[in-house]
């Protein structure tokens, strides 16, 4: 099965290394990977099983992985960690998220041309077996594509208005999302009651 979270041979490393810490914590392992530059950065994103994730546990996770690394030592050039969420516009890495965020509007890319493309972006119809179904606009028609997870090499929710709102509110729903934290927000209105002249 084709691997989204840990896509070449060094990743795949990695997240043999860390997946198992990040799951003793209680978190599960969405996307490593470990990027080029003056300094190497390794980007692990993970959240809770259920979905989300906060700084204080990224913070924890982060140090966990530290830990490990340091002991393993699989990298020879110095290296940045980051531990963060997926956010909004998450990647799709695993067959469950394309079934988890049915409904919803994503862009699907694979490793080799299918019907002569390689980008597919629509909303997402849920999982059949091993393929992933979108529904994408053909010559003014919507038509149900089956891809299987195999072909895929990337995949991302697209940033909607609706997407923000659900997330929202399913933060609010979980206890996490608490509005009474945030200060009203400024609309450039006169609320005072007196009109200038």
């Amino acid at each position: 099965m084709s691997d989204l979270i840990a896509k070449a041979a060094i990743d795949r490393k990695l997240a043999d290394i860390v997946t198992p810490v990040i799951e003793d914590m209680g978190f599960e392992l969405v996307r490593l990977r470990l990027m080029g530059g003056k300094t190497h950065t390794l980007q692990i994103m993970a959240e809770r099983p259920g979905g989300g994730i906060e700084v204080d546990e990224c913070a924890q996770i982060s140090n966990a992985i530290s830990a490990i690394l340091d002991v393993e030592d699989p990298l020879v050039d110095s290296y940045t960690l980051e531990v963060g969420s997926p956010g909004v516009d998450r990647p799709l890495t695993r067959l469950k998220d394309f079934e988890a965020y049915e409904g919803y509007e994503a862009k699907i890319e694979t490793s080799e041309l299918i019907d002569g493309r390689k980008r597919f972006k629509g909303v997402l119809a849920g999982i059949e077996g091993e393929d992933v179904l979108i529904n994408i606009e053909n010559q003014g028609e919507t038509v149900t594509v089956g891809l299987s997870f195999d072909w895929l090499a990337d995949a991302k929710l697209v940033l909607t208005d609706e997407l923000i709102k659900e997330m929202l509110k399913a933060r609010k729903e979980a206890g996490i999302l608490n509005e009474d934290e945030f200060d009203d927000i400024e609309t450039g209105e006169d609320t005072s009651g007196e009109s200038e002249e």
